[in-house]
């Protein structure tokens, strides 16, 4: 694969993009919560619901939850397929990558630390007595927190705008998709495939073949 020494930013959704899995249904599995849960992702997923009221609405079912039960989910992930590679190349190439999750910083921070990546922002959840409360605390990760993610991280890493790929699943990534330079949809609702510049699947590394033009 030819690198034509164009310098990018690549930045990823987390859940059902760079990880198989939505953390909050995996939360919400040990709060008996996860039909009701999934039922509320997948609308807020289609565009039908509001993120933030969505967001508040599920990790209302978690409260009580122990705050231990985020080392068992954190050990429950999985990468996508084709993300150790995608990740690999993107490293050979010396190009940042940055995340950005409507999920919760709890898990997502220390799953970036394994890979290397060093600009994250998530969702935080909020605990007390050591048990999650059913609320977040801080800003909520929406599809305006997204954009504004991403042209951060462009401004940290000197990126420009036009330089920039986004990659998400979710209508909630459809702000920083129409922004990035190249906006990629991976599995994603037919919404957010058809905003996007492009449309992969399966795998995550069929993002670097879009990247050598």
């Amino acid at each position: 694969m030819t690198n034509t020494g164009r310098r990018r930013l690549v930045v990823m959704d987390v859940d059902s993009t760079l990880i198989t899995a939505e953390v909050i249904e995996l939360l919400a599995d040990h709060a008996g919560s996860r039909v009701q849960v999934a039922a509320v992702t997948e609308a807020a997923m289609r565009g039908e619901l509001d993120f933030a009221a969505s967001l508040h609405a599920r990790v209302a079912t978690l409260a009580g939850l122990p705050v231990g039960l985020l080392d068992e989910v954190r050990a429950q992930l999985t990468l996508t397929p084709g993300a150790t590679e995608l990740l690999a190349e993107l490293a050979r190439r010396d190009w940042p990558v940055g995340l950005v999750s409507g999920g919760f910083l709890e898990v997502v921070a220390p799953l970036a630390a394994t890979l290397g990546i060093t600009m994250v922002r998530a969702n935080q959840l909020e605990v007390a007595d050591g048990r999650l409360t059913g609320r977040v605390h801080g800003e909520v990760i929406d599809r305006a927190a997204k954009v504004a993610a991403l042209r951060d991280y462009a401004a940290a890493t000197g990126v420009p705008l036009a330089d920039t790929v986004a990659v998400g699943d979710g209508a909630n990534d459809l702000g920083m998709i129409e922004l990035a330079g190249l906006g990629v949809a991976f599995g994603a609702r037919p919404v957010v495939a058809a905003a996007a510049d492009a449309a992969i699947s399966g795998r995550l590394d069929a993002l670097l073949p879009l990247l050598d033009d």
